[in-house]
């Protein structure tokens, strides 16, 4: 018992170029915000929420935004959304099944930060593995989560990305049962990825 009490009260809050601060724990500081950048014309809407709507849905409890900061200069390198959902997959037989999740609904790194500082890689897969799948995991020990899911922008390049991260699609099918049933209207033309937990 001693032991799982330790393991619930360790959260992983930093490695070894970054920490990351709960947006409401930056509020006086708002220029690290408002010089977020996203550089792809199709990820505006991810700056924008950062900008305009994060700390609306966290004083409604919708969801919770981190920011990702260099520890060398608290420079704001990126930031996640977490929202706890489900998602209903269509099995055989007109069967459906619910799997509890967490959504990843807001994930981007900032092209100010990574243009200015060429020397940190993989900024990306360092924030999940490092941040978000702590934190998963550390909501998962309290309540009943199985996976965590994205609806990423129906990139290519980024779909693959995505793959390399461990998150894999459903079967056309299966995409559009789940596109009909959970899809926030916000996400509207994303593609539906998860990975499993566990």
């Amino acid at each position: 018992m001693q032991n799982r009490m330790q393991n619930m009260l360790l959260l992983p809050l930093e490695n070894e170029n970054f920490f990351i601060q709960h947006i409401q724990d930056n509020i006086e500081d708002r220029t690290a915000i408002d010089s977020f950048s996203v550089g792809q014309k199709s990820g505006k809407e991810l700056e924008l929420y950062l900008k305009h709507t994060a700390l609306v849905d966290e004083n409604a409890s919708f969801a919770r935004t981190y920011l990702v900061k260099s520890k060398k200069n608290c420079e704001l390198a990126a930031y996640f959304t977490l929202r706890n959902s489900l998602f209903t997959l269509d099995l055989e037989n007109d069967y459906f099944y619910t799997i509890p999740a967490v959504e990843l609904s807001n994930f981007a790194v900032n092209t100010v930060f990574r243009s200015t500082h060429p020397e940190i890689e993989k900024i990306g897969y360092s924030v999940l593995t490092d941040f978000v799948l702590p934190l998963v995991n550390f909501i998962r020990i309290h309540t009943g989560v199985k996976a965590l899911y994205i609806y990423a922008l129906p990139e290519q390049k980024l779909i693959e990305h995505y793959e390399r991260l461990s998150f894999h699609r459903l079967t056309p099918e299966k995409e559009k049962y789940v596109h009909q049933h959970v899809k926030p209207k916000y996400d509207d033309g994303c593609i539906f990825m998860y990975q499993m937990l566990g």
